[in-house]
Parts: C-alpha cells; structure tokens; sequence
C-alpha cells in the first residue's frame, strides 16, 4: 500500500509539473501566431514621456 501510494503521489507531482512548464510554451506559441498573423496588431502609445 505504501509503494502505491507513493507512486500514485509521484505520477501526479510529474503530470502537475509538465503541465505548469507546457503552459509557458502554449502561451509563447499563441502571442506568437497572432503577432505574426498580424492578427492583433499593438495599440499605440497610452501616454508621453515627452510633451512637445
């Protein structure tokens, strides 16, 4: 019961781990695609550092 359990905890803890690190991956691929896709294209600027 003891070597079970133990692998059981093992498994999910490397399940949990792959999915938190595969998620910056999805999130790098997704602003990649739209960007290159020009998709969603960058807002111009919010403010001025410099006034004229």
């Amino acid at each position: 019961m003891d070597l079970t359990l133990g692998l059981v905890i093992g498994v999910v803890v490397i399940a949990l781990a792959f999915d938190y690190t595969n998620g910056f991956h999805d999130a790098a691929n997704a602003i990649a695609t739209s960007v290159s896709t020009r998709a969603l294209t960058p807002p111009g600027p919010r403010c001025s550092w410099r006034r004229r």
